[in-house]
């Protein structure tokens, strides 16, 4: 009982810390619970901590996946699948990742996070395509200028 009640406390901890920036002892509390049992929460948050604390990617997005596979409803997994992915450059994913999770119920983390990324802007010149080179040019020197 006693060990179940710490393995519980472990995991709040860590997730405490992290919310308090504080990756290497989050990482720590979750090694320790990790090694007791392996919840789908414990994972999500885990890889997320080994992935930045450690560099290693793809072990962390296999265990995300694998939370997300257990328990494919709760936010939390996609918040943390998403920073794995724009931890590793992967900008594309991590948007549609978290997009996916915000469907799943409010999610403040997830939002912050989709709001930093900000919107486009519309082409300058609406009747070209996005990617012509002139709607690219423009834009830039538009941007650069601050008249956009």
């Amino acid at each position: 009982m006693h060990e179940e009640k710490s393995y519980s406390e472990l995991i709040e901890k860590g997730i405490s810390l992290l919310n308090d920036n504080n990756r290497l002892s989050a990482l720590s509390c979750f090694e320790k619970a990790y090694a007791m049992g392996k919840t789908p929460k414990l994972l999500s948050y885990y890889s997320y901590c080994i992935a930045t604390e450690r560099g290693q990617v793809t072990e962390a997005l296999k265990l995300c996946n694998d939370a997300l596979s257990q328990e494919p409803d709760y936010p939390a997994h996609y918040l943390n699948l998403g920073r794995i992915y724009l931890f590793a450059g992967r900008k594309d994913e991590a948007l549609s990742t978290l997009r996916k999770g915000l469907s799943f119920g409010e999610n403040p983390a997830i939002k912050a996070l989709l709001e930093k990324f900000g919107t486009r802007n519309k082409p300058v010149f609406s009747f070209l395509p996005r990617g012509n080179f002139l709607n690219k040019y423009a834009g830039l020197l538009l941007h650069r200028l601050k008249l956009r």
